[in-house]
């Protein structure tokens, strides 16, 4: 039996800054940065004139707090994106890929949102999953999701960074002093973005001097070679697991004039690349889809690259015609100044291009991926059963607090299933099994038991991240949720399996009166679980009602019955005693599996209308504020 420890539930209060996941791609970034300026200083150790000397501690200092600000900042901004958006994002995923076109259009929205290209493949593979979308749908959808990556470079580009502490003034009011969460969110993304150009305006200012130190200059001329450029900005990027951070940093030294567009077009190509570590490593160990859908991320980058690494050139011409000029401007200061709008055009055109060229063939495409990858028959264990592992529950889903509770919900359903299928070969079981089947009819609960372990594991890493009030409600449902589910488990397995064996010891045979009886109460308890389990997942509230109702039914059908018995245990007749004994143990416990059935109805209502409860109360605040403020006494 599994035992719930609650104490691992840290439901803490929501913090007002967002949970940080850069701990060590930061601390890669650092090193390799530090790594660069030792080479450098190494370089200068040969200098004979004061002249040459650079402030390296100084410089040190102002490019690696530089890169931390701006990867904090990324990540703040994504966070607060995705605590404003998270909630909708699997509704428009779901809802917005009938075909190729709209899925990579839907996929570049969701990830533009959520700036996470891995957590757009994860909500992929769990749709193909379910079969609520082929490989090929999703194949599009992730064709998508690189053009949405590509809007991170478009902001960095901007010229923002004398109001970068401006920006970084007012999040931080809004997200400390924020009346409501949304309110506090706006907050959170506006301080992210001052971040970002902090970081970028120290980034900058510390590698000033690095314009007259010639061992540099050299170094970045050899970026010209696009391989090299390519190679150098996969590695990066497989570092600190964000094309995007790479990119905001190739734009950093365009605009000090440190990189052509040509060579900034090799790094964006390189990071594209870079890129597809974080959805490999997320691979490892998950279901055959997964791997299929890294595998597509993958391959698509890669050939993607491998197009266009010829055609670099010419896309640098394009693009120069379609972004702004700087005429009044020469050398280093027109390329600092027009460089990295380029870039981030560059990228986009880049990503867009290449998900139109691959779009017609994304069912060919579909069928190439399961050829490398091919689908396996799941893993059993010595007992000769499959191997039970959730099929939603991903921690790249953990960043995003309302897509990993969305997942749960998606996962219970499937628990759900399991415990339906157990309880619907009870009653056959029970009243004819033989001793054999009702030692295999008891070791199922393993199922239930050890995804019950899981869910509680998950949920607990949930608990520990950025979560709203709402958040924290509904993982308490949830909570709840799979607490009855598993007691349900425990039911079947102890005191189902138990009666069975009573009715071996009295070598008792049912009569068919009895069990046409006990067959319409199964049927009852039955649907009760399967509209329980539709009220958590669906929040249907029609399937709330039908579980309340059962109530009365099923109390009038057990007292019909009982009456009928004890007239036929009155009158002495053979066997009677014992038959009632294992009729009323039978009856007990579906009206125990029922009351747990009744307890996941009431939760959906409870959540239903706490939400309710919500909107009516912000909504009554704001006819408050506005009679007020018109002059009017407010409504009683």
């Amino acid at each position: 039996m599994a035992i719930c420890e609650r104490e691992n539930l840290m439901f803490l209060t929501p913090s007002p800054f967002p949970t940080v996941r850069w701990r060590l791609p930061i601390a890669l970034a650092v090193v390799a940065c530090a790594m660069l300026l030792a080479q450098l200083s190494w370089a200068e150790s040969g200098a004979t004139t004061p002249d040459q000397l650079m402030p390296w501690g100084t410089m040190t200092m102002g490019l690696l707090g530089g890169l931390a600000l701006f990867l904090y900042g990324m990540e703040m901004m994504a966070d607060a994106l995705k605590a404003a958006a998270g909630d909708r994002m699997r509704t428009i995923l779901a809802k917005l890929t009938t075909n190729r076109v709209s899925g990579a259009l839907t996929g570049a929205f969701v990830t533009a949102i959520i700036q996470s290209s891995s957590v757009t493949t994860v909500l992929v593979v769990g749709f193909i999953s379910a079969g609520l979308m082929s490989l090929s749908q999703g194949v599009g959808v992730i064709f998508g999701a690189n053009i949405g990556t590509t809007i991170t470079a478009q902001i960095v580009a901007f010229k923002v960074t004398k109001a970068a502490s401006l920006l970084v003034a007012i999040g931080f009011m809004l997200n400390a002093s924020g009346k409501t969460d949304k309110l506090r969110q706006y907050g959170a993304m506006i301080m992210g973005l001052g971040l970002i150009f902090l970081g970028m305006s120290m980034m900058s200012n510390a590698m000033q001097p690095l314009r007259a130190y010639q061992p540099f200059l050299d170094m970045m001329i050899s970026m010209q070679n696009p391989l090299l450029g390519i190679l150098v900005a996969a590695l990066f990027t497989g570092l600190v697991q964000s094309s995007s951070a790479t990119t905001g940093i190739v734009i950093v030294m365009a605009s000090q004039g440190f990189i052509t567009l040509e060579a900034g077009i090799a790094l964006a190509f390189g990071a594209n690349i870079g890129t597809c570590v974080t959805a490999l490593l997320a691979a490892i160990g998950k279901p055959r889809e997964a791997v299929q859908a890294a595998m597509a991320h993958m391959l698509f980058n890669v050939m993607g690259v491998l197009l266009w690494v010829g055609f670099i050139h010419p896309l640098a011409d394009f693009i120069t015609t379609i972004s702004p000029q700087s005429p009044e401007l020469q050398g280093i200061a027109r390329i600092a100044a027009e460089t990295p709008r380029q870039i981030a055009n560059a990228h986009t055109v880049f990503n867009i291009v290449n998900a139109l060229i691959f779009l017609p063939f994304s069912v060919p495409f579909a069928w190439l991926i399961q050829k490398l990858v091919p689908n396996t028959p799941a893993p059993v264990e010595k007992s000769g059963r499959p191997v039970v592992k959730p099929l939603y529950l991903d921690d790249v889903l953990l960043h995003t607090p309302a897509l990993a509770l969305d997942a749960t919900r998606r996962e219970i359903r499937g628990l759900g299933m399991r415990c339906g299928l157990i309880l619907n070969d009870a009653l056959p079981i029970v009243l004819h099994g033989n001793a054999e089947a009702l030692a295999a009819y008891k070791n199922r609960d393993e199922e239930i038991d050890s995804l019950y372990e899981q869910f509680i594991n998950y949920l607990g890493k949930i608990s520990q991240g950025h979560l709203t009030e709402a958040h924290t409600r509904e993982m308490i449902t949830l909570v709840n949720a799979v607490d009855a589910l598993e007691n349900i488990g425990d039911i079947i397995e102890t005191n189902l399996v138990h009666i069975g064996k009573q009715r071996l010891h009295f070598g008792m045979q049912i009569n068919q009166q009895t069990e046409r009886f006990l067959r319409e109460v199964h049927q009852l308890v039955m649907e009760s679980l399967e509209d329980a389990v539709r009220a958590i997942t669906e929040r249907n509230s029609e399937a709330i009602e039908r579980v309340l109702r059962v109530n009365e039914r099923l109390d009038e059908i057990i007292t019909r019955s009982s009456i009928n018995h004890l007239k036929n245990v009155s009158q002495h007749a053979p066997g009677h005693v014992e038959q009632y004994s294992i009729v009323r143990d039978f009856l007990d416990k579906m009206r125990r599996i029922y009351s747990f059935t009744k307890a996941m109805a009431r939760l959906a209502e409870s959540e239903a209308h706490s939400n309710e409860a919500v909107e009516q109360f912000i909504s009554e605040a704001k006819q408050h504020v506005e009679s007020v403020e018109q002059g009017e006494p407010p409504a009683k």
